[in-house]
């Protein structure tokens, strides 16, 4: 009998919730819009596949290239001075790794206990052969270069490191060195000859530059991002705006930005976040989710709408506040993914709610970015509507639908 049939299944389900809270599943996506509607589709259905061939937002990263973030990752920390630029002797090699190192710390946080950076610091000033002025140091310095800076710092430090211990290798210059102007990151291509030390290939490096006195500890993970296979969002053509994509949402973009974390869609793809606690609606229909906010590590991180084969919507929460500026970070972040376009070309694009009330916290709003309960996000083309029905402290609820 179908009423019979119906009570069942509704005394089974009370049943199985509590043995759900007790096994730690992540929180429910919720009822669907509409009766009948389908369920979300596995989170492996919005996955996107990346075509660039390098840095993109593929969930395919090739660790055969890049570093795998996870677990302890050994990392060598030397320090150089130049004939032109020799360190002075009130500059400590301990002092200047403080600006950087406590990017292990945020990177722990960021990936929430599942990646550690275990720095080494060499404390003494190792002598490069050639002026700070000859390394070609600038905008647009080839992959030869900067190879041929890095095989001489290992050089230089190889005396008094064995880095057949190290992953991955961190060279910061004396502050004295004004030609060694910014921070790029090393990664081994085999088509050149590389860099070996006591027998084993450095296929990953960080080489710093002036800008670490600016940008400080994210400095680390926007660089140590690049090893894991993360494309930068800022815009390589500069034009009106270099973060016109996506703000400082996200740290590969406006590293000092307001939004101190990496996006949910770069939290899965580096294997912090798990399938579990993704929404995947790649088939017609609606859920209502609860987003827990990307700052914290449990529940639901995010909900996906995949568009085409290399393009969704993401919809996440985000709660951080920067406490010097008093701007906002609070509200559903929604932006649309595109893993064909390259790094620095805009593979992330950040979606702009113009919010116009201030949160409850009372600090003010950006002038972009997330959307607050009550306003919706739609692109009627890709048939993508988001909806923020409501917030509390730890996140937002959303119903996402695709028709």
């Amino acid at each position: 009998m179908p009423g019979t049939r119906s009570a069942f299944l509704l005394v089974l389900l009370a049943a199985l919730l509590p043995l759900s809270f007790l096994l730690g599943a992540p929180a429910a996506v919720g009822a669907p819009a509409a009766v009948g509607a389908p369920a979300a589709d596995s989170a492996s259905d919005c996955a996107l596949r990346g075509t660039t061939g390098w840095t993109d937002e593929g969930h395919d990263t090739d660790f055969s290239v890049f570093q795998r973030p996870a677990g302890t990752i050994k990392a060598a920390m030397v320090f150089v001075d130049f004939p032109d630029a020799p360190a002075p002797s009130a500059e400590s090699p301990a002092d200047d790794a403080a600006q950087v190192t406590p990017g292990a710390d945020w990177l722990w946080n960021a990936s929430y206990g599942k990646a550690w950076l275990d720095i080494t610091q060499h404390r003494r000033w190792a002598r490069m052969p050639h002026n700070s002025t000859d390394y070609g140091y600038e905008r647009g310095m080839t992959h030869e270069q900067h190879e041929a800076y890095l095989k001489d710092a290992v050089a230089a430090a190889d005396p008094d490191v064995d880095f057949s211990r190290y992953d991955m290798v961190y060279v910061v210059p004396t502050k004295n060195a004004s030609a060694v102007s910014y921070t790029p990151t090393y990664v081994y291509e085999p088509a050149t000859a590389g860099v070996v030390a006591d027998g084993r290939r450095v296929k990953w490096a960080v080489t710093f530059g002036q800008d670490m006195w600016h940008w400080g500890k994210k400095l680390v993970a926007h660089e140590t991002g690049h090893t894991f296979g993360l494309p930068d969002l800022y815009a390589f053509d500069k034009g009106d705006d270099d973060h016109r994509f996506v703000g400082g949402w996200d740290v590969m973009g406006l590293i000092g930005g307001a939004g101190p974390q990496y996006f949910a869609w770069h939290s899965w793809k580096l294997g912090w976040t798990d399938d579990s606690q993704v929404v995947c609606r790649a088939s017609a229909g609606s859920d209502t989710v609860h987003l827990t906010a990307v700052e914290y590590g449990s529940g639901t991180k995010m909900a996906v709408i995949p568009t085409g084969p290399s393009t969704a919507y993401v919809v996440e929460s985000r709660r951080a506040v920067q406490a010097d500026t008093g701007l906002c970070a609070a509200g559903a972040l929604v932006y649309k993914v595109d893993s064909s376009v390259k790094s620095g070309e805009g593979p992330i694009r950040v979606m702009d709610a113009k919010p116009s009330a201030t949160p409850a916290s009372g600090c003010r709003p950006l002038d972009d970015g997330p959307f607050r309960a009550g306003e919706t996000f739609t692109d009627s083309a890709a048939g993508v509507r988001i909806e923020v029905l409501s917030a509390d402290g730890n996140g937002e609820t959303v119903r996402i639908t695709k028709s």
